[in-house]
């Protein structure tokens, strides 16, 4: 009982921080603002956290572990097939990101998070990404590289750097082409997933 308690602690602290932090940013929501959303005092963000540098951490963890493990597994079974080409290697890595915009507990806020920590100038949480999971990048770049051998190193990232800026936005919902009355939420995301794949593709071989 007291194992779950802390577990529902936990995410309930979670949950509060990665809404405040999408609404306000990293610096803009404090750690009393987080500890009155989730209902809960500071002392059970230090049990749990021990800072809010951590707390910022975790929040990516939570969503970020699972996403790659998606992509990379996806990545694995295409070259396992022998079936990588350019859109279905772009699919990979885009359409996981994607579908986690569409879950209802959080994903959509969290991808507001993430566009977060691409805009705001915060070295320690580039380097906690980079660190934690430029693996993942590194691996689909190794696929795109395979894919377009006309490309030397420097142009190739240079062109996965602006598609994984298209993809942020997109997930982030910043877009001016809104959902269309009678259609699923669902269906504007493989919507959307089809244009950014046609486009990235487009990109990538040009």
């Amino acid at each position: 009982m007291q194992q779950s308690a802390q577990f529902s602690t936990r995410q309930k602290i979670l949950g509060a921080a990665e809404a405040l932090f999408a609404e306000r940013g990293f610096a803009g929501a404090s750690l009393r603002q987080v500890t009155a959303a989730a209902k809960v005092n500071l002392a059970a963000v230090n049990y749990h956290f021990g800072s809010k540098n951590n707390l910022i951490e975790e929040v990516f963890r939570r969503r970020l572990d699972e996403l790659s493990g998606r992509r990379l597994e996806r990545l694995a079974k295409l070259e396992a097939a022998g079936n990588a080409s350019l859109d279905t290697v772009l699919d990979a890595f885009i359409t996981p990101a994607l579908e986690l915009s569409l879950d209802r507990k959080g994903g959509s806020v969290f991808m507001r998070v993430l566009a977060r920590a691409f805009a705001e100038h915060n070295s320690n949480l580039r380097a906690f990404l980079s660190d934690n999971y430029g693996y993942v990048l590194k691996d689909f770049a190794a696929a795109f590289a395979r894919l377009l051998p006309q490309l030397d190193k420097e142009e190739l990232y240079w062109r996965l750097d602006i598609a994984v800026g298209a993809l942020t936005y997109a997930m982030a919902d910043f877009g001016m082409i809104q959902r269309r009355s009678g259609e699923s939420e669902r269906e504007h995301r493989e919507q959307m997933a089809r244009h950014l794949i046609h486009f990235t593709a487009a990109g990538l071989r040009a």
